[in-house]
């Protein structure tokens, strides 16, 4: 299962909210309204962030659970040599402390970590629903400081996606984010992940397949809103076969300001084509990473 999660999570850090990723310009008519690669740009920098913290702390969770079960599945935990991680169980509640150090520590996926990073959760791993929080204590990456708090949460449920019971795993973000250069962007938002196929076959990650749905809004400096809107009707699909980082079908509405764009995956199909609609203009182009 952890191998699975992390080989997944690494995808999710490049192309979750590829929509808001793709190096293609949208034009619109108020420049305030105008959704641009600068923009994008910009925020698959905030997402890469968000989404490593994420595989940090679901490894640190993972690594735990397999300590107190005093088992070994065989998958090693993903946290390269120049991490420093101290674990204390005070009351009911495991605190794993992971220090990058001050000079730069390359995660596996090469982005370059600073800081710590402190991840509490419950010592009791039985329960249904297992949450995990986490804070950044002068925490850079790849240059960027990012302030804040996370918590994510596992279950084990049937939804409106699947009526067998599946993973679901669900995101709440609230960061800060300073860029190197001064500028600061701040991000909420909540994803939910689930696993729809290949859960019970948990050796073998190519046969796993993903639906994602959820929002998040990034505020930047000027002050505009750059909002990206995945509907549970219509969330990214993400097949593992395809042993690329991007959905295969799913559509994401691109709000900022006033301007709007529409960004559909596909019908399905193993490629990296989508299409952008503005203004009832319709363009299909190539997905990048």
């Amino acid at each position: 299962m952890k191998t699975k999660i992390l080989f997944f999570a690494t995808l999710l850090a490049m192309t979750l909210f590829i929509g808001c990723n793709s190096n293609e310009t949208v034009d619109a008519t108020a420049t305030s309204s105008t959704i641009t690669a600068e923009d994008a740009i910009a925020n698959s920098e905030i997402d890469a962030a968000v989404d490593d913290v994420s595989l940090v702390a679901e490894d640190q969770f993972d690594m735990q659970k397999s300590s107190a079960a005093k088992t070994s599945s065989g998958m090693p935990s993903m946290m390269p040599s120049c991490a420093t991680i101290t674990t204390v169980l005070t009351n009911d509640t495991w605190t794993r402390t992971i220090d990058f150090g001050t000079q730069g520590c390359a995660l596996p996926n090469g982005n370059v970590v600073k800081g710590k990073i402190i991840v509490s959760f419950s010592k009791n791993f039985t329960t249904p629903i297992k949450t995990i929080s986490y804070n950044l204590v002068g925490f850079y990456h790849n240059g960027k400081l990012i302030e804040g708090s996370k918590t994510i949460t596992h279950e084990l449920k049937t939804s409106d996606l699947l009526t067998a019971i599946h993973p679901v795993t669900t995101h709440s973000i609230d960061v800060k984010i300073t860029f190197a250069d001064g500028k600061i962007y701040s991000r909420i938002g909540t994803r939910v992940r689930e696993m729809v196929d290949g859960f019970a076959t948990m050796t073998n990650w190519e046969d796993n397949v993903f639906k994602v749905w959820g929002y998040n809004i990034t505020t930047f400096p000027n002050g505009s809103k750059y909002t990206c809107t995945i509907q549970k009707t219509v969330p990214l699909v993400i097949k593992m076969s395809c042993k690329m980082p991007f959905p295969v079908s799913g559509i994401v509405e691109i709000t900022k300001n006033d301007g709007k764009a529409t960004l559909d995956f596909g019908k399905g199909d193993c490629d990296d084509l989508a299409t952008i609609s503005l203004n009832g203009v319709v363009k299909e182009f190539h997905l990048k990473k």
